[in-house]
């Protein structure tokens, strides 16, 4: 009894087995799928934070040209200061050279009647000297009477008192200008250092003034590159966008012709199982990963690929096959290819030197379709790899990385 089973449960066994063999891999598709939008979701998130970031960038640009400006003004008002300081110095400096010059001349003057009253002092001693020692007792002898003689005695006291009065007054007078005239040019060195410190504030503030007008002409240069570069890679990769958009209407299109025909979808060549299995277009190393970058300049810009360093001219080869869909220049990324692998997968090929396949032409896998170039960017030599998958009926462009195959030194 315990090894027979009932009919009617074998049946319902058979049957959910049947259901499940039906619907179990639509549903392992659907979660897979599911999985797909989310990652996707959050890819579009990051990018209009991206897009949000460049623009709070922008604003703070701006910011900074309205502060350099100021900061410009301000230098401006501080040189206008100095250099009424450095005005007001040289009056200074001119009145005390004035000063200096009245005390040289008054200094001279007193130095010549110094010299006079000396020579006239030197021509009385000689006089003295000439009539001997005993002059003045012959002038005080030869007195008539006692008030005569009191009165001699007066006089040639009070000519010895002139006489070295006046000597003592010439004496200090010089003293007093060579004083002055040391201390006015004292005074004058001062003012003289001060000028030359004002003069070097000056010239310091002149160069502050260069250098912030130099830093506004770079911060107004960052913010007009910015952008500029903003609104050329939203032109860029509108354009891109809507190319890729038009692919798709018409392959939509196709399988809807071709599911009213009862025909199925035409497949892609690449699918969700090919995560980590593509082979690299090119052998080189990374220059720069998907998603935002800070640049050396400040800027942050939406890398939508990866960039391979190679040398110029090594061979490009397609990831997987597919149809060329544009083959040739194009805006913001020199020579491009791109190719379409069906389900709503893109791969693109930029910064190519030379092309070597033509739209329309369906092309096998590894098959070359350029070269490198990019010689002239700042990476130098290299080309950039974008994929691009389908999320909600358009295409995003997803890390080229998770679909390549991993390597030593990446």
């Amino acid at each position: 009894m315990h090894g027979r089973r009932s009919p009617g449960i074998a049946l319902r066994i058979t049957f959910l087995a049947a259901i499940m063999a039906c619907f179990g891999p639509r549903a392992a598709a659907a979660q897979v799928t599911q999985q797909d939008l989310r990652a996707s979701q959050v890819r579009l998130d990051s990018i209009k934070n991206h897009r949000e970031q460049l623009q709070r960038e922008l604003n703070g640009l701006q910011t900074r040209v309205r502060d350099a400006s100021q900061e410009l003004v301000n230098i401006g008002r501080q040189r206008a200061a100095s250099v009424s300081a450095l005005q007001e110095i040289e009056f200074q400096a001119a009145v005390l050279q004035t000063s200096i010059e009245q005390t040289n001349a008054a200094l001279e003057a007193a130095r010549a009647r110094h010299a006079d009253r000396t020579e006239a002092l030197h021509a009385r001693l000689r006089s003295v000297y000439k009539r001997g020692p005993l002059h003045t007792v012959r002038v005080l002898m030869s007195a008539e009477n006692f008030g005569d003689l009191l009165n001699r005695y007066k006089y040639l006291q009070l000519m010895s008192l002139y006489d070295r009065v006046a000597l003592d007054d010439v004496r200090r007078l010089e003293s007093e200008l060579v004083s002055s005239e040391s201390e006015l040019r004292g005074t004058y060195g001062q003012i003289e250092n001060l000028l030359a410190e004002k003069s070097r504030e000056a010239a310091q503030l002149r160069r502050l003034e260069q250098q912030s007008r130099r830093a506004l002409d770079q911060v107004k240069s960052a913010e007009a590159s910015t952008s500029s570069r903003i609104e050329k890679a939203e032109r860029d990769e509108a354009q891109l966008v809507g190319i890729i958009e038009r692919i798709e209407r018409e392959r939509l299109a196709e399988d809807r012709r071709r599911a009213n025909d009862g025909a199925a979808a035409a497949p892609g060549t690449i699918t969700t199982g090919d995560f980590g299995r593509l082979v690299w277009p090119v052998e080189g190393r990374i220059a720069y990963r998907f998603g935002p970058e800070r640049r050396a300049n400040g800027n942050t810009l939406m890398n939508n690929g990866i960039g391979i360093a190679a040398p110029a001219g090594t061979t490009v080869r397609v990831v997987q096959a597919g149809t060329v869909e544009h083959a040739g220049p194009f805006a913001g990324y020199g020579s491009m290819v791109m190719v379409n692998h069906g389900a709503g997968f893109y791969t693109l090929y930029m910064y190519l030197r030379t092309v070597s396949v033509q739209r329309g032409q369906e092309i096998a896998g590894q098959t070359e379709v350029g070269t490198v170039g990019g010689e002239q960017t700042p990476e130098g030599a290299h080309i950039e790899f974008q994929v691009r998958q389908p999320v909600n009926g358009t295409t995003q462009p997803v890390d080229p990385l998770s679909w390549l195959r991993s390597r030593s030194g990446g």
